[in-house]
């Protein structure tokens, strides 16, 4: 079993809520089974890297073809790289959005259950903290 289904199987189960049979009350299944602390996978972490390196990669191929086209017009002097720059940074942002549109998508997918899963993790360190003090 991967750790991706680990996770998946620990929010599900976090999710669902059952019924104290003493007090009668729903209760999370938190409070039954012990949550690690959620580690991202190395697809995770892959993902995530890959999608912040090809946006950086877009932002330099964009300096580099609007700064060369400036120079191609005989324009250098009046139009410094960073200007080039500063266009390319805002082109990268919505190119990136939409030519890196699944890597985005399954990097935020991972992030979201690490964050469902840390979520999890803390309602669970919190209610075994107000049993201990309570």
């Amino acid at each position: 079993m991967s750790k991706d289904d680990q996770h998946a199987e620990v929010n599900a189960a976090a999710e669902e809520p059952r019924e104290d049979s003493a007090a009668g009350t729903q209760v999370g299944s938190a409070q039954a089974e012990p949550i690690g602390k959620p580690k991202l996978s190395g697809k995770a972490v892959r993902d995530i890297a890959l999608y912040g390196l090809w946006r950086i990669v877009l932002f330099l191929a964009l300096t580099f073809l609007i700064h060369s086209i400036v120079i191609l017009l005989g324009m250098a002097s009046f139009f410094p790289l960073l200007i080039s720059a500063m266009l390319a940074l805002l082109l990268a942002l919505p190119l990136s959005m939409v030519l890196f549109k699944n890597l985005r998508v399954r990097a935020t997918k991972h992030i979201s259950d690490w964050d469902a899963g840390r979520r999890a993790h803390k309602l669970q360190m919190r209610k075994q903290l107000e049993e201990r003090l309570g």
